[in-house]
């Protein structure tokens, strides 16, 4: 699965560090309650993933904290596919609220298109978060219970 993720391209190598122990504590049984990892395979091929978990002291608030696809899987419908199974997951089993966080940079404007495309409101921009000059975008969607 990671390296799917490494694949997308999304993340450099400190993105990779910080996720590789995440996925490590999922697949080993320690992960905290809640956390749930997707991935999805073509020809026995890992080519998309998705990592989600609940908003601590909140009423069924949930944070996807990552969906990658590879880039030689782009425009197959994979992310779309991972999002709507975590959107019929929460909503299933409580969840009211998911949340989207990314990169404000302009080499992030098709990631935000694909949110928006997928129904997602921009909620929030908190500006030179990651850096100086690169803002936070927090996408936000609604879930039927």
């Amino acid at each position: 699965m990671l390296a799917a993720i490494v694949a997308s391209g999304l993340f450099d190598d400190d993105g990779i560090a910080t996720i590789a122990p995440m996925l490590d504590a999922f697949l080993g049984g320690t992960a905290g309650p809640g956390d749930t990892w997707l991935a999805v395979e073509r020809d026995g091929k890992v080519c998309g993933a998705a990592f989600y978990q609940p908003e601590p002291l909140t009423d069924g608030t949930w944070n996807l904290q990552l969906i990658a696809v590879r880039t030689d899987a782009h425009r197959s419908g994979i992310g779309r596919a991972l999002l709507r199974y975590v959107e019929a997951d929460l909503s299933a089993h409580g969840g009211r609220i998911l949340l989207i966080e990314t990169s404000g940079l302009a080499a992030f404007e098709g990631t935000r298109r694909f949110y928006r495309a997928c129904d997602y409101n921009d909620e929030a921009r908190i500006r030179d978060f990651y850096a100086t000059g690169e803002d936070k975008i927090v996408f936000l969607k609604r879930l039927v219970r």
